[in-house]
C-alpha cells in the first residue's frame, strides 16, 4: 500500500508521516525529559530552581545547560512580570478579555497552547484547541519546529466545526504572527490574549497537557511520528469521548460541549415566540 493510501486510512496529513523528529544528544534528551516532568509541576521555576531541583550530588547539573534546553524546549519560568521581550515588529499583542468574564457556554471561549513532546529518540511539538467551558479538544497538530504553519491548521480546524466568541492564547510569536491572527480577524473572533508570565490564565489548557504526558506519552516513549500521531489521535478521541470530569460532573467534554450547544439552539427557538433579552442569547 502507498505512502498516501496509508495516510488517507489513518487520516493523517502525508508531510507528518515524513516529519523526523527534533533530536539531541541521548543525555540531552534525558535532561529535557526531566525539566518537562518537574515543569509540570513547577511551572515557576526559572532555570536557576530547576537545576538546583534536579542536581544531585553524583550528578550536578549546570544552570547554563538548563537555560539552553529550555529554550529548545519552549518553556519559561510563569510568573507575573513586566515586559521582558519584545514582540517581532508586525507581531501586535492583545488585551486580556477573560479577567472577570464569566464563561457559562460552549463556544464562548476557546484556548490554545503549544507543549514540549519527548519521544525515545527526539522530540515533536504539540499545539491544541480546546474550549474552554466543556474542555472539548477540537484539534491539534504536531510539529518538529516551533514555527506558526502548524498552529495556523490546527486554528483552521477547529473553526470548521464552528465558532467561538473570544480566541484566548498567551503571548507566544505562534499566536501573536499575523498568519494566526488574520485568521482570527477575518472569521470575526475576538482576540484575547494572557498577560505575559501568567500560569493561571490559561489554566485548563495546561492541565490537559498534565493528563496527554502522564496518561499518554510518558508511557509509551513512542519511536516515530507516526506512531505518535496515531497514539495521539486515540487519546484525544478518549479525554473527548470517554473521560469523565470530575469539574464537568463525571460527564465527558463532548457531552458537555453538546449539552450546552443543543440548550442554546432550544433557547434561541423559543425566542422566536417568545422574545427574550439579548444577553441571554449571546
Amino acid at each position: 500500500m502507498s505512502v498516501a493510501a496509508q495516510c488517507e486510512l489513518l487520516d493523517l496529513a502525508r508531510s507528518t508521516y515524513y516529519y523526523e523528529p527534533a533530536t539531541e544528544s541521548a543525555e540531552n534528551l534525558a535532561g529535557m525529559r526531566r525539566i518537562d516532568e518537574e515543569y509540570l509541576k513547577t511551572p515557576f521555576f526559572g532555570s536557576r530552581r530547576m537545576a538546583a531541583e534536579l542536581s544531585t550530588e553524583a550528578c550536578p547539573v549546570n544552570r547554563k545547560r538548563v537555560q539552553r534546553l529550555m529554550r529548545t524546549m519552549g518553556i519559561e519560568a510563569l510568573y507575573p512580570r513586566k515586559s521582558t521581550s519584545v514582540p517581532a515588529a508586525d507581531h501586535r499583542l492583545y488585551p486580556n478579555l477573560l479577567r472577570g468574564l464569566v464563561i457559562d457556554r460552549a463556544n464562548q471561549v476557546w484556548c490554545s497552547d503549544i507543549t514540549y513532546v519527548p519521544m525515545e529518540r527526539g522530540f515533536m511539538y504539540l499545539v491544541a484547541v480546546m474550549d474552554w467551558y466543556s474542555r472539548y479538544v477540537l484539534s491539534w497538530r504536531l510539529s518538529n519546529t516551533l514555527d506558526a504553519e502548524f498552529c495556523v491548521e490546527a486554528l483552521e480546524e477547529a473553526l470548521s466545526r464552528g465558532t467561538p466568541e473570544i480566541f484566548n492564547t498567551d503571548q507566544g510569536s505562534q499566536f501573536t504572527s499575523r498568519a494566526f491572527t488574520d485568521v482570527l480577524v477575518a472569521n470575526q473572533v475576538a482576540i484575547s490574549m494572557d498577560g505575559r508570565g501568567r500560569a493561571l490564565d490559561n489554566v485548563f489548557i495546561e492541565r490537559l497537557w498534565w493528563s496527554v504526558k502522564y496518561e499518554e506519552v510518558y508511557l509509551k516513549a513512542y519511536g516515530t511520528v507516526a506512531d505518535l500521531h496515531e497514539g495521539l489521535a486515540r487519546y484525544f478521541d478518549f479525554f473527548d469521548h470517554r473521560r469523565k470530569h470530575q469539574s464537568l460532573g463525571r460527564r465527558t467534554p463532548h457531552k458537555v460541549f453538546e449539552a450546552s450547544l443543543t440548550s442554546k439552539a432550544q433557547l434561541r427557538g423559543r425566542a422566536t415566540k417568545y422574545p427574550l433579552p439579548a444577553s441571554i442569547l449571546n
